[in-house]
């Protein structure tokens, strides 16, 4: 659930985007390049950001909302400082990955594709990770932590908490 961009506060942030739009306003793919500049900005496009996108290129919300919801690599929720992927792919699956999402959700008391009260933490369930031969695998970042049991939590959290 989103939080609400606070705009008074992130002022210079929206000057820093009208003044790349005005820098690359003549070019081809306007939308695409404006959204990855302000995701750059502000690390993910909330409905506040998308609003100004729409209203500086004089294109709908609808569709400023719409490129930003089908690309994937656009997020319009905050992303915690530390991304976890948990491999629900075949072998790990198989092997208990289950369990290890549940009790990931469990210690950051989230749920898939949330992140933390405290943006720390963004839980994000992936398909093959290609460490199949490590299976359950998560990734914190790029680590990577494999033959992984629920109880190995507790840890491996500690690690990225201090």
């Amino acid at each position: 659930m989103s939080r609400g961009l606070d705009v008074r506060a992130n002022e210079r942030h929206f000057v820093e985007l009208k003044d790349y739009i005005e820098s690359i306003r003549d070019s081809q793919g306007l939308l695409m390049q404006t959204l990855h500049k302000a995701q750059e900005i502000f690390g993910y496009l909330p409905i506040e950001v998308q609003k100004f996108i729409s209203s500086e290129l004089d294109i709908s919300l609808a569709e400023v909302y719409g490129v930003t919801t089908f690309y994937t690599q656009f997020n319009i929720e905050p992303k915690g400082k530390h991304k976890i992927g948990v491999c629900l792919g075949t072998a790990c699956y198989v092997k208990g990955a289950r369990s290890i999402l549940d009790q990931l959700a469990k210690e950051l008391d989230i749920e898939v594709g949330q992140t933390t009260a405290d943006n720390l933490f963004t839980l994000e369930a992936t398909r093959c990770l290609g460490c199949c031969g490590l299976a359950p695998v998560i990734m914190i970042d790029q680590d990577v932590y494999g033959k992984l049991e629920a109880n190995n939590i507790p840890e491996i959290l500690a690690k990225y908490r201090d």
